[in-house]
């Protein structure tokens, strides 16, 4: 089975690195929304390694930009941090090998990540001002 690329999460991280919301600067619900996508990142993490093994760090390293980028207080940033690994832990727990299961669940969730990156998209989009890139404009770059 193929995977699904997760361009539209790639995009979101791409572009968190260029606006200047910062995560002290987030209202709760962008916050509750990076958590959900830390935890959703921490589980793609898991179920890669399954299938690449445990050299593998494309998650890992994305969820590490994430960090930098968002700049985040060091108690939200523990958060962050937290939620990565507890959807590592429950992911790598439930699927300890790879085989079609383990595939199917790292494409619903990819289908969760590419969602949790729109919502935050569309978050940014409203708060951009008007001289800065568009996550349109970011994403087709």
């Amino acid at each position: 089975m193929k995977r699904l690329p997760l361009n539209a999460l790639l995009a979101l991280l791409a572009l968190l690195g260029t606006g200047p919301a910062l995560a002290q600067d987030r209202g709760p619900v962008e916050r509750q929304t990076l958590l959900d996508l830390a935890f959703t990142l921490g589980e793609s993490h898991a179920l890669r390694q399954v299938c690449e093994g445990a050299g593998d760090q494309y998650w890992r390293a994305r969820m590490m930009r994430l960090t930098d980028v968002e700049k985040a207080d060091q108690a939200f940033d523990a958060q962050l941090r937290d939620r990565f690994n507890t959807g590592f832990a429950a992911r790598q727990g439930e699927f300890p090998q790879c085989d079609e299961a383990s595939r199917r669940a790292e494409q619903q969730t990819a289908v969760k990540g590419r969602a949790l990156a729109a919502r935050l998209a569309r978050s940014m989009r409203t708060r951009a001002p008007s001289d800065q890139a568009s996550p349109e404009t970011v994403a087709d770059n």
